[in-house]
């Protein structure tokens, strides 16, 4: 099946091929002769019923990089098979505001991740649809409820809601008082409400990354924070390692996974930190990339199978 896909993206001359999901993605889909398109999320267009952008065809070279083509104007509907959303967060309103009109591909075009279930999942609400697998958490922006919370726990995580890559995270050791003026910088950023969450101490043992396809874990990496840090993230510092799934991470991965099956929620990366899942990544989730350098494993190939099943 000869398939077209488009890729809603940031900019790609922006991205590390080397250690780019997005780029993996393209790698293995021009193998299987795809065509292959990018746009970035500005270029979308709906008028009425249609939904359109300007995009550029890219050609995956052999010996590495690409080549793209000048601009020309898709109709996702009638033009491709399978939009991808894969741009970055900040997850805000012109985010929010693509899945409105990636909705109405539905019945012509694949959009993997399902955008009503990506707007719906915010990756750090999600998790409390499974109470009995995170960590005791508080999202609110009252700063009586975020410091009542902090006394009760005393060591804790503040961190914005929609935030990524490990930005604005930050660790409030017992008695600390700085609480009060974090919340008032935070405020004076945006009106997203804060997620307040007990401190793990397994984080400086790492934080997995788990890739799940169809609701089933397909490769995993484990992030060691620097030395005296928190923050795991590849963006900020940590360090990716090998690492095997623990019995633990199993019934993690079999107890969220009839969620994702239902949502449409294709290519999906869960963040496990000790006994703990802590994060449902839903937007565009990375790790293929250092999974493929450990173990060997392409798991946008597996990926790229489920679409296809689901277009055959």
């Amino acid at each position: 099946m000869s398939l077209r896909i488009a890729f809603q993206m940031d900019r790609l001359e922006g991205i590390k091929l080397e250690t780019d999901t997005t780029y993996m993605m393209m790698q293995s889909a021009a193998g299987r002769q795809y065509r292959l398109f990018c746009y970035e999320p500005y270029q979308l267009s709906m008028e009425g019923e249609r939904i359109s952008t300007r995009a550029r065809e890219v050609r995956i070279l052999s010996s590495g990089g690409y080549e793209i083509a000048d601009e020309c104007e898709l109709d996702l509907r009638d033009d491709v098979d399978v939009v991808m959303l894969r741009q970055d967060p900040p997850f805000d309103m012109a985010y929010v505001t693509t899945t409105y009109m990636l909705e109405k591909l539905k019945g012509y075009t694949l959009v993997v991740n399902d955008p009503v279930a990506v707007r719906d999942c915010p990756e750090k609400m999600l998790v409390t649809q499974f109470p009995n697998l995170h960590p005791q958490t508080l999202i609110s922006s009252d700063p009586h409820a975020l410091e009542r919370f902090f006394q009760t726990h005393g060591d804790c995580i503040l961190k914005p809601l929609h935030g990524a890559a490990g930005a604005g995270v930050i660790r409030l050791k017992e008695g600390d008082r700085n609480l009060g003026a974090l919340v008032e910088i935070f405020s004076g950023i945006n009106r997203d409400p804060l997620v307040i969450q007990k401190f793990l101490p397994a984080v400086s043992e790492g934080d997995k990354r788990i890739i799940l396809v169809d609701g089933k874990p397909v490769g995993a990496i484990n992030r060691i924070p620097p030395k005296g840090a928190v923050r795991s993230n590849l963006r900020v510092g940590g360090r990716a390692e090998p690492v095997k799934l623990t019995k633990r991470d199993l019934f993690i991965c079999d107890a969220i996974a009839p969620y994702l099956v239902e949502r449409n929620l294709i290519f999906v990366g869960i963040d496990v930190i000790g006994e703990y899942l802590t994060e449902i990544n839903v937007t565009s989730p990375t790790g293929a990339r250092q999974v493929f350098q450990f173990d060997g494993v392409d798991i946008t190939q597996t990926m790229w199978d489920s679409v296809a099943s689901r277009l055959s």
